[in-house]
């Protein structure tokens, strides 16, 4: 019979967190591979869910980022949480939640742009870390201040007043609520209050007001920490209820998707409740699986990477992951020929990036920020 899990960390979160970065440490390359060589309109299907939606829409690889940050909020409880139960001060963790913010926008930059100089309008200081940073930090701001049920207020006062000031609003020459790139209110905002570049011109996906609807993504996780810390229902009753709250968050998001559609480039607020959903129900389905009924094994393969998810992300801008690859198993690319040697190479790629961090978690060298 399942049983509830104790309170400690969640083998679950690390897992999940690692099944999310293994699409962007080259996974995605595999089935792109995949499509090309075989030209079979599955692999293709599957190819086409690993692209983003030009504009409006959503595509499985549009839930990458998002959930890192729910992720983010789900383990707020169990850490910040924990020192507040330990007696450490709001303040204290407030100087420490705001640090962490801003040294991870620092670190979006210098993903960006690297680390040498170059004309401040070149610049882009709009990137995922600094996402994740802005509402981490806010998110976290509003969980050391208020109680639970203040929290879910926030989450829906975000949604609705962004959907509003976009629905009010929009770029001067353009019909109110326009949500097109050139149009919308928040893409308008951002031209003019961010320095240096933005991403596309016009428009920045990891700009500054559409971080506004992101901290109801880290508020959402905060929400799933604090019913999987503090809920006195059985494991399983906890999986079901987080799927169950999935299913339900994914049928309103379609719902509102009908006046404000789902777009993550506008991080819309259907959009957070259909990332939000999804998150949801790959929690409860991770939690059941590995935390709830002992089946860990087969997730170590994620947990090595989801322990050190912040140092393979950021390695992609110092290590030549690419001459690794072909240095150790460009032979074995020749012997395949053509198609699949494109296959094989792209899973190497991955199996090299697993080894360097499986190498770090065997000496305890993680990356925290």
């Amino acid at each position: 019979m399942a049983q509830a899990v104790p309170s400690q960390r969640l083998y679950s979160l690390d897992a999940l967190r690692g099944f999310d970065m293994f699409w962007i440490m080259g996974a995605e390359e595999i089935f792109h591979a995949l499509a090309k060589a075989t030209g079979s309109p599955f692999w293709g299907g599957i190819a086409e869910e690993l692209t983003h939606p030009a504009w409006d829409g959503f595509h499985f690889y549009d839930l990458i980022f998002p959930l890192f940050l729910f992720m983010a909020g789900v383990a707020t409880p169990f850490s910040v949480g924990r020192e507040l139960e330990k007696g450490k001060s709001r303040n204290a963790l407030l100087l420490r939640v705001i640090k962490r913010g801003l040294v991870l926008v620092l670190l979006g930059i210098i993903y960006n742009n690297g680390l040498h100089l170059r004309p401040f309008a070149d610049i882009r200081f709009g990137s995922v870390l600094g996402r994740i940073g802005i509402a981490y930090m806010f998110a976290n701001i509003i969980y050391l201040f208020t109680k639970q049920r203040a929290q879910i207020v926030w989450f829906i006062s975000i949604l609705i007043g962004y959907w509003l000031l976009l629905k009010f609003n929009s770029a001067p020459g353009h019909p109110r609520g326009d949500l097109s790139m050139e149009g919308n209110f928040a893409s308008y905002i951002d031209r003019h209050l961010i320095p240096g570049r933005l991403y596309l011109g016009i428009h920045d996906p990891e700009g500054l007001v559409s971080a506004i609807p992101a901290i109801s993504t880290g508020l959402l996780g905060i929400m799933a920490g604090n019913f999987l810390k503090g809920s006195s229902f059985s494991g399983q009753k906890k999986s079901l209820y987080l799927f169950a709250a999935g299913v339900i968050s994914i049928i309103l998001a379609h719902v509102w998707n009908l006046d404000f559609p789902i777009n993550k480039n506008l991080w819309s607020s259907s959009f957070v409740l259909n990332v939000g959903g999804y998150s949801l129900c790959l929690l409860g389905i991770f939690y059941y699986v590995i935390d709830v009924l002992g089946y860990k094994k087969w997730a170590f393969f994620f947990k090595v990477i989801g322990m050190n998810s912040i140092l393979i992300y950021l390695s992609g801008e110092f290590i030549n992951w690419t001459y690794t690859t072909n240095g150790f198993f460009q032979w074995l690319g020749q012997l395949v020929g053509n198609p699949y040697n494109a296959v094989v190479m792209a899973i190497c790629y991955v199996l090299v990036k697993w080894a360097f961090l499986y190498f770090m978690y065997k000496k305890n060298v993680f990356l925290r920020v």
